[in-house]
């Protein structure tokens, strides 16, 4: 692998083809998580930088039950922007739309941008726009749903769009999902999905 490990040329190769395919802008994401790589942020930063990337750096999130979480192993935000902003200085960007969920920053030296998802140390489920589908048809309205809502056997009972419409709609309107503004101790003992069961 010319002495790249093989998930990283895996990435690499990814980059290449997109770019061979002509798509634009290309956006690469990071999970940070401290005592694991978070030395790695502005090389990783820097990298981007120099191909041209859109780099988006993710706080460990406590998604399903198998990755170990624990808060202390967050790295935030504001901690990625102020390692990054120390050698390219930083100055924030607008959403770029209603529900957008990284925080976008771009270099002052017109050197690209960033983005950060903040969804432990800034959560955002009051603006949340984001519904999942998992590969059984089950309809999630939030990524720390412990179950979702049965869209499959909707679909194989026949029911027109309309009705179909209006699952969904509903599921959504009625929607009570705050988990990441509510966690404590008593929702990390939740039962969680996980992430690769429902898209990420």
């Amino acid at each position: 692998m010319n002495g790249v490990d093989f998930p990283v040329q895996r990435v690499l190769d990814g980059i290449a083809a997109a770019r061979a395919a002509g798509l634009a802008p290309i956006k690469v994401n990071m999970v940070v998580r401290r005592g694991m790589n978070e030395e790695s942020i502005v090389p990783m930063a820097r990298w981007a930088r120099e191909e041209g990337l859109i780099l988006r750096f993710i706080e460990y999130m406590d998604v399903g039950a198998s990755n170990g979480w624990r808060l202390d192993d967050v790295v935030t935000a504001a901690e990625i922007i102020d390692r990054i902003g120390a050698v390219f200085p930083l100055e924030p960007v607008g959403r770029a739309y209603r529900g957008e969920v990284a925080a976008r920053w771009r270099y002052r030296d017109g050197g690209g941008e960033i983005g950060v998802i903040a969804s432990v140390s800034q959560p955002f489920c009051g603006d949340c726009t984001r519904a999942r589908l998992s590969a059984d048809g089950q309809l999630y309205t939030c990524l720390f749903a412990a179950s979702g809502h049965d869209l499959r056997g909707l679909l194989r009972s026949g029911a027109d769009d309309e009705a179909i419409r209006r699952f969904i709609v509903e599921r959504w309107t009625g929607r009570r999902d705050r988990y990441s503004e509510e966690r404590t101790e008593a929702t990390a003992r939740r039962p969680k999905i996980e992430m690769f069961a429902i898209g990420g």
